[in-house]
């Protein structure tokens, strides 16, 4: 069994900045695990934001966030990041951690068995 718990969305200006954060709690080992953020916009369906695998060394991002959004993951914690910097409006969207049983990263929805609740993310003009 693995449960995700994300923090660190709310509201903020265009231009600034948040770190999102997937505390992770497992049975099996983090380091088993790739992860990612997925954000689903109002209206619209869920999409890929960032990936990265085991070791943190391979990552993945969508065209939109590249330069801006940096995905992370501290092993020694169980926790994996998404700092968001240069936030636009059209970044808003609930976000979403997910967790796959693989070592490297990963990009497909399909590929995630594990999610957590969401954390809203707003930005105003």
């Amino acid at each position: 069994q693995v449960q995700l718990g994300e923090s660190g969305g709310g509201l903020v200006q265009a231009g600034g900045s948040l770190r999102l954060s997937c505390a992770v709690s497992s049975g099996r080992s983090f380091t088993t695990l790739a992860m990612a953020w997925f954000r689903q916009p109002p209206g619209k369906e869920r999409e890929f934001v960032a990936a990265i695998g085991w070791s943190g060394t391979r990552t993945f991002y969508t065209d939109s966030v590249k330069g801006r959004f940096t995905i992370s993951r501290d092993n020694a914690k169980n926790t994996a990041f998404l700092q968001m910097n240069n936030l636009k409006p059209e970044d808003t969207a609930v976000y979403y951690c997910a967790a796959a049983t693989a070592s490297y990263a990963v990009t497909s929805q399909v590929q995630y068995a594990y999610w957590g609740q969401g954390t809203q993310v707003t930005v105003s003009s």
